[in-house]
Formats: C-alpha cells, sequence, structure tokens
C-alpha cells in the first residue's frame, strides 16, 4: 500500500525557470513563489484578471467597465467588454498558416492533420455555409457527433458567428438528447449517422431521426461525414421538415474569416449536468469566462504553449472536450481522438500518445487505474512532460504508478466540473507531486473547505465550497429567467457561497485531498468518509476490476453499508476473498465501514462520461423505482441498475 503523501516527483531547476507560470510572475514582479500568487489571485481577483487579459493580449476590446460588479451568484465581468473565442482560438493563422493545429486519430489507425491555414479556412467555409441557413447571433447550433475535425470546425464556426453551441457524444441514446436539445431549441443540427467503438459499427440513423423528429425549431439537419473522413451519403432536401445536407454542401462556398465580437458574458456553449434524475441542468458558460479561464489554467496549470500537442482522451458529451479544444488558445495543436480507449487493448491510447509526440496526455483516473492492473508498460513517450487525471479522485496507487512507469513526467489530477469548465483544484509545474494529492488550489480560485457550521477548516475533511467568484462560473442556466434553479444549486446551503458537492480535506502547505461526492457520503456510527478511501482500499485487490459502495443510512437512522464488486477476468468471489476484503476495510478503514453485505455484480452502473452512479443507486436501494431514480440513456451501461433493485 502506498502511504498518501509520500513524495513522488519534484520539478527540476531548469523545469521551474522555464515554467510558463514562472515568466507570468517575472511579468508582474512578483517573487516566485506559487502560494504568494494563489493568494493574491484571489485577494485581488480584480487585479489578477486583469492581469491574465493582459498577459496574453487577449484579442478584443477590454472597455471601462468595473472587472466585476455584484457578488455571487449574480456576479458580472469585464462590463463593456467585447470578444469572440473563435477569433482568439485562430489569432495565429494568419501570421503562422502552416503550423500545425489539429491531428486527428481513431482506434482503427486513421489519422488527419490540418495547418492552421487549413483550419481557419474550413471554419470560414463552414461559417458561410451556416450564415446562409439563417444562424446568427444568439441562434442554437446542436451537435450530435463524434470527437473529430469536423466537428471542432463546426463548434469554432458556430462560435465566430455569435451563435451558441451544444454537443451529445453518438453513443448517447435518444431520449437522453433530446431531454438536452429540446430544452435550447436550436436552428440546426448537426448530426453523424454512425460511430465507431470497440471494433464495432453502431449505426445511429434512426436515432438522429427521432431526435431530429422532436426538434420543431430546426431549419436545418447537416449529415457530418463519418469519423474515418469518408463522405456522407447525400442528405437531399425535399419533402416536410428541416432541410437536410451533407457536410459537403455545407461546406461548398468560400467566404471571409469574419468574427462576431460579443459580450464578455455572451453565450458560447451549453453543457449539461449529468441528467441521471430528471432533466439535465443546461449550463450556459460565456466567451470571456471561457477565454480568460483556459488561458489561465492551460498555460500556467498545465504549462502548454506553441511547442505542444495536447492530447486529452474525452467525447463530445463531456466537458473536456471543451478544455481539450481550448489548447488552440494558447497555440497548442490539439490531438483528437475517436474511438475506444482500450481497443484492440488497454494500452491503445498510450501507443497513440507515443506515435504522435503527445507532450501532455490527459485521461480520466479509471484508465489510469485499468492500465495499472492490466500491466501496462506504456514506451516511446520521450517527449511527454505532463499526464492529467480528472473524472474521479485518483488513489495514491495510481500516482506511485504514473511514477514508476514515468518518472520524469509530472502528474497533474485536476478536480473541478461541468459547472465551471475547468478545475477548482490540480498541478503547477512549481509544486512537488506527491501520492493522492493535489498538489494547489488553482489560480483565482479561492476553494475551501467548511464544516457542517460554515466555517473554514484546514487537515480536516468539509465541504468544498467557492467563496470568490469565477469568471467561468455559469452566466445562467437555460431556460432558467428568474434565476431560481441556479442559485438552488449552488447556493442553497451557504448564501453568497458556491457549495459543489464535494468532500474535500486542504493541507497546511495548500495541497488538496478529494474525497468524492458529498451527498454520497458513508456516515458509520458518526464517523464519516468519502467513497473514494473505501474504493482504494477495495479496488486494490487485483481479483477486483471495479466496485461501488452505498451507504443505505439516512437522517438519524443507521442504515446497511453494501458493497457491490465486479470481478476482473477470471476471477471468483470466494469466501477467502470476502474475507480478505473485510480485514483490510477493517484494518484500513475502520471496524464501522466494515460492509454488511458484499455482492458480485456484472457491472457497475456509470454515466456516459464513466462516473459512478452511487446517488442513483442508493435511491434505488431505498425504494425509488429504477426509471424515477436514473435515466437509462444518460448511463454507459443501464442494463445492469436491475442487479441493484431491493429485490434483486
Amino acid at each position: 500500500m502506498v502511504e498518501e503523501g509520500a513524495l513522488l516527483w519534484e520539478p527540476t531547476p531548469d523545469i521551474t525557470k522555464d515554467a510558463k507560470v514562472t515568466r507570468y510572475m517575472e511579468w508582474l514582479g512578483r517573487p516566485i513563489d506559487y502560494q504568494g500568487l494563489w493568494q493574491w489571485s484571489v485577494d485581488s481577483p480584480e487585479e489578477f484578471w486583469t492581469s491574465v487579459w493582459d498577459y496574453f493580449d487577449v484579442v478584443g476590446e477590454r472597455g471601462d467597465g468595473p472587472v466585476i460588479s455584484g457578488t455571487m451568484p449574480g456576479a458580472e465581468w469585464f462590463t463593456g467588454a467585447t470578444l469572440n473565442y473563435a477569433e482568439n482560438a485562430l489569432r495565429r493563422a494568419a501570421a503562422e498558416p502552416g503550423r500545425l493545429a489539429v491531428v486527428f486519430r481513431d482506434e482503427a489507425g486513421a489519422r488527419r492533420t490540418l495547418t492552421l491555414g487549413e483550419l481557419a479556412a474550413e471554419v470560414a467555409r463552414v461559417r458561410t455555409g451556416l450564415a446562409a441557413l439563417g444562424v446568427g447571433r444568439g441562434d442554437r447550433v446542436a451537435a450530435y457527433a463524434p470527437n473529430t475535425p469536423e466537428t471542432l470546425v463546426a463548434f469554432l464556426a458556430t462560435a465566430s458567428l455569435g451563435a451558441i453551441w451544444s454537443s451529445c457524444s453518438p453513443d448517447f441514446g435518444a431520449p437522453s438528447v433530446i431531454d438536452r436539445f429540446t430544452q435550447i431549441e436550436p436552428k440546426v443540427l448537426l448530426a453523424v449517422d454512425g460511430y465507431d467503438y470497440s471494433g464495432r459499427r453502431f449505426d445511429r440513423s434512426g436515432v438522429v431521426a427521432d431526435i431530429a423528429a422532436k426538434l420543431p425549431t430546426l431549419a436545418a439537419r447537416v449529415r457530418l461525414p463519418s469519423p474515418a473522413g469518408a463522405a456522407a451519403e447525400p442528405g437531399g432536401g425535399g419533402g416536410a421538415g428541416p432541410r437536410v445536407l451533407d457536410w459537403a454542401e455545407l461546406r461548398a462556398d468560400d467566404g471571409p474569416l469574419a468574427f462576431e465580437r460579443v459580450g464578455f458574458g455572451h453565450p458560447l456553449w451549453i453543457l449539461y449536468s449529468s441528467g441521471t434524475t430528471g432533466l439535465p441542468k443546461p449550463i450556459v458558460h460565456g466567451h470571456g469566462g471561457v477565454v480568460l479561464e483556459h488561458l489561465k489554467a492551460l498555460s500556467f496549470h498545465q504549462d502548454l504553449g506553441p511547442d505542444d500537442l495536447f492530447f486529452w482522451y474525452t467525447t463530445t458529451g463531456w466537458m473536456m472536450w471543451n478544455y481539450l479544444i481550448g489548447g488552440l488558445l494558447v497555440g497548442s495543436a490539439v490531438l483528437l481522438y475517436d474511438g475506444s480507449a482500450a481497443h484492440p487493448a488497454t494500452d491503445a491510447l498510450w501507443r497513440v500518445a507515443a506515435e504522435e509526440g503527445v507532450t501532455y496526455f490527459g485521461t480520466g483516473a479509471p484508465y489510469i487505474i485499468a492500465s495499472m492492473k492490466a500491466g501496462v508498460e506504456p514506451a516511446g513517450l520521450e517527449r511527454l512532460r505532463g499526464l492529467g487525471s480528472t473524472g474521479s479522485p485518483l488513489p495514491p496507487e495510481g500516482f506511485a504508478w504514473v511514477h514508476e512507469k514515468l518518472p520524469r513526467v509530472q502528474l497533474g489530477s485536476f478536480s473541478g466540473g461541468t459547472d465551471v469548465c475547468t478545475g477548482f483544484v490540480g498541478a503547477v509545474p512549481l509544486l512537488p507531486v506527491r501520492a493522492g494529492v493535489i498538489p494547489c488550489r488553482c489560480l483565482g480560485a479561492k476553494v475551501e473547505s467548511f464544516d457542517p457550521s460554515g466555517e473554514p477548516v484546514v487537515g480536516e475533511v468539509g465541504e468544498l465550497v467557492l467563496t470568490v467568484p469565477l469568471p467561468s462560473m455559469p452566466v445562467m442556466f437555460w431556460n432558467d429567467p428568474d434565476g431560481s434553479r441556479y442559485r438552488e444549486s449552488y447556493f442553497a446551503d451557504y448564501p453568497g457561497v458556491w457549495r459543489h458537492g464535494d468532500w474535500i480535506k486542504i493541507l497546511p502547505d495548500g495541497g488538496c485531498v478529494i474525497y468524492g461526492r458529498s451527498d454520497s457520503t458513508l456516515n458509520r456510527g458518526g464517523v464519516r468518509m468519502g467513497t473514494s478511501e473505501f474504493y482504494r482500499v477495495v479496488e486494490r485487490f487485483e481479483e477486483i476490476a471495479d466496485s461501488l459502495v452505498i451507504d443505505t443510512g439516512q437522517l438519524g437512522q443507521e442504515g446497511r453499508l453494501l458493497l457491490y464488486v465486479t470481478m476482473a477476468e477470471g476471477a471468483q468471489l470466494t469466501g477467502d476473498l470476502v474475507a480478505r476484503l473485510r480485514a483490510a476495510l477493517r484494518t484500513e478503514l475502520s471496524p464501522r465501514h466494515v460492509p454488511d453485505e458484499i455482492t458480485q455484480v456484472p457491472g457497475i452502473p456509470r454515466t456516459l462520461s464513466g462516473k459512478k452512479l452511487e446517488v442513483p443507486v442508493r435511491k434505488i436501494l431505498l425504494g425509488t423505482p429504477v426509471e424515477k431514480a436514473a435515466n437509462p440513456d444518460a448511463m454507459a451501461n443501464p442494463e445492469v441498475l436491475a442487479h441493484f433493485t431491493p429485490e434483486s
């Protein structure tokens, strides 16, 4: 077992000297001291965020209004400023048209590239096509699309017009997509008729037809080409309903690369909560907040710039796609990957990263754990400087495995959310990496840990809150005219303070440990514990592929502690294994955290973005019907839910 806090990596003097955050501090005239910089960034947010605009020379007009006016939840930023995300992403195209901008790979080995000049030309053509369909400022463009260059081009073209983007991955079921897109009433739907995953072809033409039929506001539907680049069949356009055209027709005409500059808070895209129950929350982010936040995060925390190739394994249905394409803002080339992370083998992503010379590789914590358990030996990664992990807490053993296999590489575990499209806590090149510990609170993010009385604590587990606004907080929820749904989501518990819903411990040196969702806490005999600590013990067993722990206790009433396990290939849940699991949990956690039952199930329910469905399963176990507890179309594996009903 790896000791939490064990030192694994330290920056060399050269890393510190060359770090982009060091250059920023030199530009500010400040000492090279990350904790001092963070404190200034949260104590003086007006000065900090103004400096970010100036340091990166954001393209736009800053205006002469206040940097921040009002307080959470109604804080407004840079009143009077105008800018456009796409203009900032493509700002280098005219001067450096031959610079690499996009690399595309898929699981079958297909490869395509775009230079900055080619990307800008494609955006101009698609912009012209969208404008001809009547798309303009404030209109919504929805995409049911894989992670391909065409999807990126369509987004940038949409943003350039001041229109609003929203996307779902093609593995989403029709009801889940309809729940999202009907709320925002799109004018254009871009959709692919099928996708490939784990060596299989999935036809989605019927799903696309169902989605389009439920969107009466559509003026047009665009058929995207398949991920490998083959043209879609001509769609025609006769008959009732929206016009149907293919991608080639949309981009058929030349046009100028122009940008509609909009207000700082003008909607850029609409993301969604996981939507496991009820309608997903349509979370709206603005052009300015995303530009400033991603410039800060990708440059100062991920240390990315024009010499980098940035890769994060994601789909278009997860906020990490929006974060990945932000690499263009700092001049990095971005690697888009479509397909399974583990096809034809678990090392698939590592091989792609090696073949392409990736310098920063991001993935979900489950992929790192799966690689560790599969005995993967990453090789050929000489250019790799950073490895990002997010989506769920990475246990200390995962940290140690990365630094054993890739000792020169800085592991950056990040935690944040769709709500802000960034991380609250993460890594920075100036600070060491310790097992299980996230090195710092991110610049501008005044993260605190609140005890039950709402007081900040250090060295204790508490609620993760933000007590100073961030520019990338939602500008609103769509269809929430009085802001009540927005306020209830984040500000109901602590007026004027953002409650995120995670357990966090902030260490005296500024490091952080995330313990999972605070609404799925294990509370045994008054001892509260995040589920990540439990999974760390259970999933260390080679026989266990995945697990889910549920505490059925309710207010004032002790419940049962139930552990569900999915076995590794060839393993069985034997009496001996059950005994060893119980002994390990008793010793490493506490006698109170020994499960009342350990049950083998064929799979652990997860969202489409890979998060364990602890809260919905708890509701099911307490009697909520499956169909009301979780939306199967928002799940990666809805068929496993039946194994968690009380009578099963």
